[in-house]
């Protein structure tokens, strides 16, 4: 997949791609080099994997409001961000990194729609380009071993005015699947639900891996020597005697190396109608990505709670009237709003720290959902009220496999531009799920200290 920037051939596959599968060809000698890597063999794994999840929501926070400082169960934290007292001793509060080209974009919301690839969001209306995500660079590359890629979920629809001259796909996706090209979100619980376990019809809806990439596989045909058809109809025999396998397997309760903890949905199919209780339809997406993370159905989920430029009406919390959330951000610093403006940025915490205690009530042999997963909870704006993006608000949470020490504050204000780059976060979430690049985005480093 291109991010951008070249990478090196050790780092680079050939796939062929189907509706929601990746699978990784074997080294074919009439292939271009540049395109394909040889494979590398390894045993199955009793441990659990890691999962990676990304929580955005819009507009910033109130900037008096968010701060930290201490450690552990001592910790302290500013108003914002008071639903997570509780967890304290289970996040990572980081303050201080931002993206270059964000800060310096002249577009105040739009532009600033990089926060996970960190590449200069065009300007130019006839072209639409962001860079891909971090998410869904980790998606191609482990996405093979789930039955999803990666899970990407919303609550407000894609819009498709324009802002600024601008089209509002930009403030619809978080996640991009090729730099020109967002994810495709889906904010229907019930179709999310599909995907990941069926509609409880009886209709199975997972494919064969062969099935989904078929289309695929057949204009490789024609591009490849007779020799390497060959191997490629020995490497699909191997992969359908894989499948058979599995099957067998699972119907006799037998799999070699890790099993998930639940092989069949805990919750009910949602309903097929979009939920019209905001509190009610960010659960079920909470929900959801919980399960597909129990069930082993994916890695990798981002989570929109709401779009950039927000029509979001968050009336349905004590204390605030009837503003759209975009309004109480643009707060003019008038008090009333301000305070309006708080409760929105706690009511998103506590959708964090939701999904935080489901995660951690999840056993996972001795280890937990929680103690495998990494989970980041950010935006693209600081200050929405100032259209600020020089400085984001990052709170990660879960144990990384055991590679993340949480209760810690990480400050990075003071460090130089070098060293408060957000791409340097990416890359290091991406080294611990086993995806490594030379570069991502603006920076080549890792984040110091994490």
């Amino acid at each position: 997949m291109h991010i951008g920037r070249p990478l090196p051939v050790t780092t680079r596959r050939h796939f062929l791609r189907g509706v929601g599968v990746a699978l990784t060809l074997p080294w074919l000698e009439s292939l271009p080099l540049f395109a394909q890597v040889a494979p590398v063999a390894g045993k199955p794994s009793n441990k659990p994997p890691l999962r990676m999840g990304v929580v955005y929501y819009s507009n910033g926070v109130e900037p008096e409001d968010w701060w930290a400082k201490g450690e552990g169960a001592a910790m302290q934290l500013g108003p914002a961000a008071a639903p997570m007292i509780p967890f304290r001793e289970d996040i990572i509060f980081i303050d201080g990194l931002y993206n270059q080209t964000a800060a310096a974009s002249t577009s105040p919301h739009l532009g600033r729609m990089n926060l996970l690839s960190g590449e200069t969001v065009s300007l130019d209306p006839s072209v639409i380009r962001v860079g891909t995500s971090m998410d869904q660079v980790v998606a191609s590359r482990i996405g093979h071993h789930t039955a999803l890629p990666s899970l990407v979920l919303g609550v407000e629809p894609n819009e498709l005015r324009l802002e600024d001259g601008l089209s509002m796909i930009y403030g619809s996706s978080v996640s991009w699947a090729t730099p020109s090209k967002p994810a495709t979100k889906e904010i229907y619980p019930a179709r999310a639900f599909d995907r990941l376990v069926g509609d409880g019809s009886g209709r199975k809806v997972d494919r064969s891996i062969l099935d989904a990439v078929r289309e695929d596989s057949q204009s490789l045909r024609a591009r490849i020597s007779s020799e390497d058809k060959v191997k490629l109809a020995e490497y699909f025999d191997s992969i359908r005697d894989i499948e058979q396998r599995i099957e067998r397997a699972n119907r006799e309760e037998r799999i070699e190396g890790w099993r998930p903890t639940l092989d069949k949905p805990d919750m009910p199919r949602p309903k097929d109608e979009l939920p019209q209780d905001v509190p009610d339809h960010m659960k079920l997406m909470l929900d959801l990505v919980v399960l597909g993370f129990q069930m082993d159905k994916t890695r990798v989920a981002t989570l929109m709670l709401n779009n950039d430029l927000s029509q979001m009406n968050f009336k349905f919390l004590e204390g605030v009237q009837g503003a759209l959330h975009l309004d109480l951000t643009h707060n003019g610093h008038a008090p009333q709003k301000v305070a309006m403006y708080r409760k929105t940025n706690q009511f998103h915490f506590a959708q964090f720290a939701y999904l935080i205690q489901r995660m951690k009530a999840i056993n996972e042999g001795e280890t937990t959902l929680f103690d495998n997963s990494m989970l980041m909870f950010a935006s693209s704006l600081f200050d929405g009220n100032g259209h600020t993006a020089n400085r984001l608000p990052v709170m990660l949470a879960g144990k990384g496999g055991g590679s993340l020490k949480t209760g810690r504050v990480l400050e990075y204000l003071d460090r130089g531009s070098d060293n408060r780059r957000m791409c340097s976060l990416h890359l290091s979430l991406m080294d611990r799920m086993g995806v490594k690049l030379d570069r991502f985005g603006d920076t080549s480093a890792r984040l110091a200290d994490l």
